[in-house]
């Protein structure tokens, strides 16, 4: 039934949003809209680049937002400065929309310092949550390694990964909050629940397509080669 309702868009930006920003069409950002069509309702995840731009898209297709989903702080996914350049993101959502924030609770402060919106004004979450958008479920994972709250959203056989897996390696691990170990674990043990069939959909345009299954990609993504810790660490580690 989900499958009939389920509202998915993904958006790329310099392209689909923001067309003409230089650093969006550089970053290569993907920002989802997910909803239920017969409700009309839907959120934005990772809404960065262009605000009136991802309203306008949830307008132009009969949808209206009803919250937004952060799986990591960088301001190329939540908006801030990045290298002293402007993005917009969930500060301007708010000040369009009053809106729930969802983050993982461990990314709040995190959130804060990058976009200036206060904790108070997010929605903290746990791994396992479920944000409901109409009669649609989206189940939070965390997924710890590049961020510390960072988050994926598994969503009617789609997984909406951010910088945590991408169809061809992962997120760095060498930024403030990255922690190698913990990457390895979300890679291997948090995300080894999310079956083969999964269509996994990354935060960024890294590969020739946009998104592919997880059996395909833990085929073909080396961050899936090492069968151990040790090994994991001495090939990604400062990924």
């Amino acid at each position: 039934m989900a499958s009939d309702r389920l509202y998915f868009r993904q958006l790329l930006s310099g392209r689909d949003l923001g067309v003409g920003d230089m650093v969006a069409q550089q970053m290569v950002n993907f920002v989802y809209l997910v909803g239920d069509r017969e409700t009309g309702e839907a959120v934005a995840i990772d809404p960065a680049y262009d605000v009136d731009g991802i309203l306008q898209t949830l307008e132009a297709d009969g949808m209206r937002l009803v919250g937004t989903l952060a799986t990591h702080y960088h301001p190329d996914h939540v908006g801030g400065s990045l290298g002293g350049y402007g993005i917009q993101g969930i500060r301007e959502i708010l000040e369009r929309e009053s809106v729930p924030i969802h983050v993982q609770a461990d990314e709040a402060e995190w959130v804060e310092k990058a976009t200036d919106v206060g904790v108070d004004a997010m929605t903290t979450h746990s791994s396992g949550d479920t944000v409901m958008v109409g009669e649609i479920p989206i189940t939070l994972i965390h997924t710890p390694g590049h961020t510390p709250g960072s988050q994926c959203f598994l969503v009617d056989g789609r997984l909406v990964a951010g910088d945590t897996l991408f169809l061809d390696g992962c997120g760095r691990t060498d930024l403030p909050g990255g922690d190698p170990e913990e990457m390895y674990l979300s890679l291997t043990q948090r995300l080894a629940l999310v079956p083969d069939d999964v269509v996994l959909f990354p935060g960024h345009l890294y590969s020739e397509k946009p998104s592919a299954t997880m059996a395909e990609t833990r085929d073909r993504n080396m961050v899936f080669r090492p069968r151990t810790k040790e090994q994991w660490l001495m090939m990604f580690g400062a990924a």
